[in-house]
């Protein structure tokens, strides 16, 4: 298996250097082992937290920090990701081993962050690289495996790996509903619809809590997931675990597919695509729902309102994102195009709310 895909990383870009000196010396009195001069370069992928490999000469690590410029009060929790992540490890192995977690008021960083170790394997995106040459039975087989990986997931006994205190699963949807919305509303630019429709529909049609609780990952998508070297369709890590939380897992599964892009979407909703899921052999939306309610015995029936909430959080995401490069707190030019990409999806959520379906 070629390493052509294995994760990039790229020079630092503008304004998001730090001290690495001061890192170093940290990070030596504190994690066994560390030795020599390390090698500093940026992940090229991920909008969100900044991510950072930092090689030694005989070890390989990765280092989390929050954004510069704006953040929500709750986001960016690099405290909360490094928690969860430690906690999981144990019980369920497909997250990377964390080694040390530095708070702001720590931090040399001026920021907290936290490191941990490299899991080595391939990162994919829009398309399955050529140079596999798969067909159909591979792809649907990782498709199978990101669903049993969500699976597995969702039944962890949170209590028993000492999570108990991680989150208050009662209330957790009202919260997502109103919170999302008020994000919006406070990272909102005038070249973005308000969509106080949308945030009005979904104020008003909020289920009944579920009486079963789980972690819940919050970004679940393949763009996610470190692949096998050798196998690229075995899931050897999840990343990205900043607003895991606990809660209805439908909630969880409604994100998941709100990154769920077709290959019959409207052309407007393929420009948004993140991850290979159109791809001949994955599953529909709707074959993906059903395998993960067969597989957990979870009620989706009425499961429209998870994939709107889903749909509409994504366009939050972006406009926070977007919101920092309209104020001039990000240079990164990958964010110009964030306010079209949230029109998008908010009009996505507008459709399904008249359709009923995902």
């Amino acid at each position: 298996m070629t390493n052509a895909n294995i994760n990039p990383t790229i020079e630092l870009r503008e304004g998001e250097a730090f001290d690495l000196d001061a890192v170093n010396r940290v990070l030596k009195e504190n994690i066994a082992g560390l030795h020599g001069t390390p090698k500093l370069k940026q992940y090229a992928s991920g909008a969100s937290n900044l991510t950072y490999a930092l090689d030694y000469p005989e070890r390989r690590l990765v280092l989390r920090r929050p954004p510069f410029g704006t953040k929500p009060k709750s986001g960016h929790d690099m405290h909360r990701e490094y928690k969860v992540m430690t906690a999981l490890k144990p019980a369920y192995p497909s997250v990377p081993t964390t080694l040390y977690y530095v708070s702001q008021e720590e931090s040399v960083l001026g920021a907290e962050f936290y490191v941990m170790e490299r899991v080595e394997g391939h990162l994919i995106h829009e398309n399955i690289p050529k140079e596999w040459r798969w067909g159909k039975d591979e792809t649907r087989e990782l498709c199978l495996n990101f669903i049993d990986k969500l699976v597995d997931l969702h039944q962890v006994d949170y209590q028993a790996i000492g999570l108990g205190d991680f989150g208050r699963p009662e209330g957790y949807v009202e919260r997502q509903i109103l919170g999302w919305n008020k994000r919006y509303e406070k990272a909102y630019t005038p070249d973005v619809d308000a969509f106080e429709d949308v945030r009005e529909w979904l104020a008003a049609n909020m289920p009944k809590e579920s009486k079963r609780a789980a972690i819940l990952h919050g970004d679940y998508r393949i763009d996610n997931l470190i692949l096998d070297v050798n196998d690229p369709t075995k899931i050897n890590a999840i990343l990205d675990w900043e607003i895991s939380a606990l809660g209805d897992p439908l909630m969880d599964l409604g994100n998941t597919l709100a990154y769920w892009i077709e290959a019959d979407d409207p052309a407007p909703m393929k420009i948004l695509s993140r991850q290979p899921s159109a791809a001949p052999g994955m599953l529909s939306r709707q074959e993906f729902l059903n395998e993960y309610a067969c597989k957990t015995g979870a009620n989706v029936e009425n499961f429209h309102f998870y994939y709107v909430y889903g749909i509409f959080r994504l366009a939050v995401i972006l406009q926070q994102i977007y919101y920092r490069y309209y104020h001039g707190q990000t240079k990164d030019e990958r964010f110009k195009g964030y306010a079209p990409m949230v029109n998008i999806l908010g009009n996505t959520a507008r459709s399904r709310i008249k359709t009923g379906t995902i």
